[in-house]
């Protein structure tokens, strides 16, 4: 080794000491490991066996294999998880049924001589017809009213305005369907809380009354009850979007109500075509004025004569 040699050894050092002229990371002591480094306050591991050093986090409800959605409904409420929402939809849905069994007796109800007298020379098809479109422009309307009520969102009100809407809507349908069975011969018997109660019956089913068939002809009682309350669950689903601002919801209520009615004109239209019967062959009962429907029911608590107050 010549002396040039040595004195550029001496400037470059030992090999295990820094030197300037080495990358930056090779002057620098190497990274402590993982496991050395401090633990963050809070997440102290507990050790094993131990319960009581952390709380155990709730756990979601997860719906086993081969359970369908009511089975992971029914655990959802057992541990208590959405009481306070499906307690509330289930209330509304009563006051809304409620409502809507104590209108049907009371729905305005032209019969068949009225009806012929309004239509003349037209036959029950075209008679269905006129009813149907006339049913469909009423049920548009209320869609279109309300959703331009909620043009600027309340919160509060939408309770109100939903409600409003669904029992307008159900109302002119239960006339169309009433009046459906005057054209097509097909007037269930009894008074006019009977027939209104047949009618809800018809409705809720989609689906005519056939006179000869007593089962047809419900009673107000608790299956009635749930038929309505499904049908309105179904309705109150398909009306949310009415509520939507900006006179978005008037429109969206307007064609899709007009849908719904429609749809179920045309069921029950199509089962008592199948089984019309000839005004020729009707009874004379059939061609009789209608009674008038019953009062409503004076409210508790207000003297008589302040009803209306």
């Amino acid at each position: 080794m010549t002396d040039d040699d040595a004195r550029r050894d001496g400037e470059r050092g030992e090999p295990d000491q820094p030197s300037p002229l080495l990358p930056a990371k090779r002057r620098f002591p190497a990274a402590k490991r993982l496991t050395e480094l401090p633990r963050l306050p809070g997440r102290r591991r507990a050790p094993a066996g131990d319960a009581s050093a952390s709380p155990e986090r709730p756990r979601a409800v997860v719906p086993e294999p081969g359970k369908g959605g009511e089975a992971a409904t029914a655990e959802a409420a057992d541990s208590g998880a959405g009481e306070v929402p499906r307690g509330k939809v289930r209330a509304f849905l009563g006051v809304v049924t409620d409502r809507i069994i104590d209108t049907a007796p009371r729905v305005p109800v032209r019969d068949l001589r009225t009806l012929r007298a309004q239509f003349p020379g037209l036959g029950p098809d075209e008679i269905a017809d006129r009813l149907i479109a006339g049913a469909m422009n009423s049920s548009a309307t209320v869609g279109a009213g309300v959703g331009a009520a909620a043009m600027m969102p309340v919160p509060p009100a939408m309770p109100a305005e939903l409600a409003a809407e669904i029992v307008g809507v159900a109302s002119v349908e239960l006339k169309l369907v009433a009046e459906l069975h005057e054209v097509y011969g097909h007037r269930p018997p009894g008074n006019a809380t009977q027939r209104g109660t047949a009618y809800l019956g018809a409705w809720t089913s989609e689906r005519g009354i056939d006179v000869v068939r007593p089962v047809t002809l419900n009673a107000v009682g608790g299956q009635l009850k749930r038929e309505v309350r499904q049908q309105l669950l179904k309705r109150t689903a398909r009306t949310l979007p009415n509520l939507a601002p900006f006179m978005i919801g008037a429109v969206v209520g307007a064609v899709m109500n007009r849908r719904d009615t429609k749809k179920v004109a045309e069921k029950i239209r199509d089962d008592l075509r199948s089984r019309a019967v000839a005004w020729d062959a009707l009874p004379e009962t059939a061609h009789e004025p209608l009674d008038p429907a019953p009062a409503p029911s004076r409210r508790k608590g207000l003297p008589r004569g302040r009803d209306r107050a």
